[in-house]
């Protein structure tokens, strides 16, 4: 890895149907994360980090009682009869539908490996078992960058779930972009299963959420849509999580040339909205592709920043090592030699050693003993022994201090992190700045560049 070098482009099916800038930017944004040689994850990973790519596509969670038209609404955008649609209770699980290279269906093990994000459904017990992938070749409106999350229908009474839906769906809602609640005029609208959730997923993520009266169209006259819509709103806002200002509650149903209805049909406002969440996933995206480089350096500073730390205190610790150690050792070995000098001759330490330190020998070893001699008989072998447990704990203390090193950064390390922060600093920082001037672009004039 050096910091010139590009990151290697990673082979996707779908790139070559890319076409907005919205999408390549994302699926960009991907790649500088997975790249096999460069990627972030790859890089946070050897750092002692754990970042996930972000995603490609923004998750759009429908939620509603049944037959309230959830699965009707995913035909209709995607264009392609995917979902089945019915009075009957059709969607037990919760169906991932999103757009690829063929038409394919996956099951619970493999739709979570496609979506690493939602492995934590794994400790909802029995979710795995109702948890699939319809993956479609549409390209229609923004498709490509949606991922729809189909629920089970809801209702109340003595219908039994094989896993505890009121948690699954809330724990889905808080991973999804966005969270649209179908009210059926003509079934349970007023559910209160359904009531529960959306009372529990306003006060986690209450932004997200937008509420629709589906298939307006068979609600009969205005003045029954109208009483169904109050009733609605009425019981929504008995709950005080729900009870909010500027409460909104669109009415949609799916077109039909064949039976033109007059009710007012703003399905399309519900397209705006997803495609408004797409940019401000773009906007995120690139935020936390800023936030995820800041970790990288300030990760690879701190490392760096700790070594030099580290290297000074085992320099510290090996002076201490080894002036605890000499002193071990030289103590007893001056006091030994001082009794062998004062044991020889002054002719014979001159011939040995020379006049100069025949005398300088001469002079310690007299010093020594005159302490010996100091010392009362009776008490010179406890002297040895305390002086010999002393030299013995300077010893100690030399091995001690030898053993308290911490340990450092090789230079091959070194040397990788500082490629870390380059490759950071020189590739892809000034590349997500390419990303957002190009993001910008297309919603700014260009005088404004």
């Amino acid at each position: 890895m050096s910091g010139s070098r590009k990151p290697r482009s990673v082979a996707n099916p779908l790139d070559s149907a890319i076409t907005t800038p919205s999408e390549r930017i994302l699926r960009e944004c991907h790649n500088l994360y997975i790249d096999s040689d460069n990627g972030l994850v790859k890089i946070a990973s050897s750092l002692g980090l754990r970042l996930l790519p972000p995603r490609k596509k923004i998750i759009v969670m429908i939620m509603g009682n049944h037959s309230a038209g959830k699965s009707s609404f995913i035909n209709w955008y995607v264009e392609e009869h995917i979902q089945k649609t019915g009075v009957a209770i059709e969607t037990q699980g919760f169906t991932f539908v999103t757009s690829g290279r063929k038409r394919e269906s996956l099951t619970g093990n493999a739709t979570l490996h496609l979506y690493p994000h939602f492995r934590p459904l794994l400790e909802f017990k029995g979710v795995t078992d109702y948890v699939s992938a319809e993956i479609s070749t549409s390209k229609q409106k923004k498709f490509s960058l949606v991922t729809f999350v189909d629920t089970p229908g809801l209702v109340d009474g003595d219908m039994v779930y094989p896993f505890d839906v009121n948690s699954a769906i809330t724990w889905f809602g808080e991973q999804a972009d966005l969270i649209f609640v179908f009210f059926d005029p003509m079934g349970q609208a007023l559910c209160k299963r359904t009531l529960n959730i959306v009372e529990k997923l306003s006060e986690k993520c209450g932004d997200k959420l937008f509420f629709y009266l589906s298939k307006a169209d068979e609600a009969g006259r205005e003045t029954d849509r109208q009483r169904v819509m109050m009733q609605i709103v009425q019981e929504l806002c008995r709950r005080p999580g729900l009870n909010k200002c500027g409460f909104e509650m669109p009415t949609i149903y799916i077109p039909n040339p064949q039976k033109p209805s007059r009710c007012e049909n703003q399905i399309e406002g519900v397209c705006q909205t997803i495609e408004k969440t797409i940019n401000q996933a773009v906007q995120k995206t690139l935020d936390q592709l800023e936030k995820d480089c800041d970790l990288i350096c300030s990760t690879v500073s701190s490392k760096l920043a700790q070594d030099r730390v580290d290297v000074s205190y085992n320099r510290t610790a090996r002076m201490r090592s080894f002036l605890f150690g000499a002193l071990g050792v030289l103590l007893p070995t001056l006091i030994i030699l001082s009794f062998v000098v004062n044991a020889l001759a002054q002719e014979e330490l001159e011939g040995l050693v020379g006049e100069g330190l025949a005398r300088a020998f001469s002079l310690s070893a007299a010093a020594v003993v005159i302490v010996w001699e100091w010392i009362p008989e009776d008490s010179q072998i406890l002297f040895v022994i305390f002086f010999g447990a002393f030299c013995y704990l300077l010893v100690f203390l030399a091995k001690y201090f030898a053993s308290r090193g911490n340990r450092t950064l090789t230079k091959k390390e070194k040397r990788s992190l500082a490629k870390f922060n380059d490759y950071i600093q020189d590739v892809v920082r000034p590349r997500k700045g390419e990303l957002y001037e190009e993001y910008l672009q297309q919603c700014a004039a260009e005088y404004d560049f």
